[in-house]
C-alpha cells in the first residue's frame, strides 16, 4: 500500500510538470494597416512567467527569410533591428499576460507576418531552452482604396567613360508607391525620352 501511495505521489508531481511547462503564444490570425498610420499587435502567453523571459518579434516578408526585429526583456534591456528602431516599441504587461509590439509610422514594406517568440538567455547570448513561436498575425499594410501614394524615386548615374563606345545605364529606383502598376518616363539630355511601365513586384517568372 505504501508503494502505491509514493507511486500515485511521484506520477501526480509528473503530470503537474508537465501542465505547467505547456506554453502557449496566441497571436490574432491578422491585422490590417495604412502607409503612416498605427497598429498594435499583441500575444497572449500563458504556461510561463512572462516577466522572467526574454520575448521576440520576427517577421517573414514574403519571399524572404525570417528577420529577428526585437528581442526584449524589459525597458531597460533590449534591443531594436535598425530597419524599425525608433517607429516600433515592445511591452509586457504582465498582469495580462501580453507582449505586445507598438507600430507607428507604417511603411507597406513592413508587410509581413509577425511571430512572437519566447526565448531564455544565457552567456554569450545562447538560448538554454528551444525557442518557442506562436502562429503569426499576417500583417498587411496598403492604402485605403481610393488612396494614391506618390513613389519615391532614386536616380543612379554611371561612372564617366572615356570611350565613346561605351555602353552606360543609368538606374531609376521607384518605392513605397501605391497602386502596384507605375509608369515612368525618362529622360537624358536631348536624348529622346522613353516610356517605361512595370509593375511594383515582379513575379519569379516574369
Amino acid at each position: 500500500m505504501t508503494t502505491m501511495t509514493i507511486f500515485l505521489s511521484l506520477l501526480l508531481t509528473f503530470l503537474s510538470c508537465v501542465q505547467s511547462e505547456e506554453v502557449t503564444l496566441i497571436q490574432p490570425e491578422a491585422e490590417n494597416g495604412h502607409p503612416g498610420g498605427s497598429l498594435r499587435l499583441t500575444c497572449k502567453t500563458s504556461g510561463f512567467d512572462l516577466d522572467s523571459y526574454t520575448m521576440s518579434w520576427v517577421r517573414q516578408v514574403p519571399g524572404q527569410g525570417l528577420e529577428w526585429i526585437v528581442y526584449y526583456y524589459a525597458s531597460y534591456s533590449n534591443d531594436y533591428a535598425p530597419a524599425i528602431k525608433d517607429r516600433f516599441t515592445a511591452s509586457k504587461d504582465t498582469s495580462n499576460n501580453i507582449f505586445a509590439l507598438e507600430m507607428k509610422s507604417l511603411k507597406i514594406e513592413d508587410t509581413a507576418i509577425y511571430y512572437c517568440a519566447r526565448v531564455a538567455w544565457v552567456r554569450d547570448r545562447r538560448p538554454k531552452e528551444p525557442l518557442i513561436f506562436g502562429a503569426g498575425t499576417q500583417l498587411t499594410v496598403e492604402p485605403g482604396q481610393k488612396s494614391i501614394v506618390k513613389p519615391k524615386l532614386s536616380a543612379f548615374y554611371p561612372p564617366k567613360s572615356s570611350s565613346k563606345d561605351a555602353v552606360q545605364a543609368a538606374v531609376c529606383l521607384a518605392s513605397d508607391f501605391f497602386p502596384k502598376d507605375i509608369s515612368l518616363q525618362l529622360a537624358f539630355g536631348d536624348k529622346p525620352k522613353a516610356n517605361v511601365t512595370r509593375p511594383s513586384v515582379l513575379k519569379p517568372d516574369e
